[in-house]
C-alpha cells in the first residue's frame, strides 16, 4: 500500500509564499502532482508532474506555482509564489503509476492521494 503525506501547509497573507512537500512515489514511471478543493468548490488539478519531466500546470497558477523533485530526498514539492486568497483551500498529493493518466483533469481520479494540507490565504 502507498502512501503519500503532504506538509507545509499553513495561514499566509496574500502576496506570501508557501512550499509543499510530498513523500515521492516507488515507480520508477508515474504521474505525481497536486489538486486542491476548496468548501463548495469542485476539485482541481493544479500541477503535474510525470517521470518523463513533463510538466502541467493549471491557469489559475502559471507563473506562481512551481511543481519540481528532489530525487535525493525522495520528494515532491509545490513552491507556491505571489499567493492570493483564491487559492485558498486543501491541497492534495495524488500519485499514479498509470502514464494514460497524466493529464491534470484527472489528478482527482489518482489511485494514490495524501492526506492533504490546508494553505489559507488571508487578504
Amino acid at each position: 500500500q502507498v502512501q503519500l503525506v503532504e506538509s507545509g501547509g499553513g495561514s499566509v497573507q496574500a502576496g506570501g509564499s508557501l512550499r509543499l512537500s510530498c513523500a515521492a512515489f516507488g515507480y520508477t514511471q508515474y504521474c505525481m502532482g497536486w489538486f486542491r478543493q476548496a468548501p463548495g468548490k469542485e476539485r482541481e488539478g493544479v500541477a503535474l508532474i510525470v517521470s518523463d519531466g513533463r510538466l502541467s500546470y493549471a491557469d489559475s497558477v502559471k507563473g506562481r506555482f512551481t511543481i519540481s523533485q528532489d530525487f535525493a530526498k525522495n520528494t515532491l514539492y509545490l513552491q507556491m509564489n505571489s499567493l492570493k486568497p483564491e487559492d485558498t483551500a486543501m491541497y492534495y498529493c495524488a500519485a499514479d503509476p498509470r502514464l494514460a493518466y497524466c493529464y491534470l483533469y484527472l489528478l482527482d481520479e489518482y489511485k494514490y492521494w495524501g492526506q492533504g494540507t490546508q494553505v489559507t490565504v488571508s487578504s
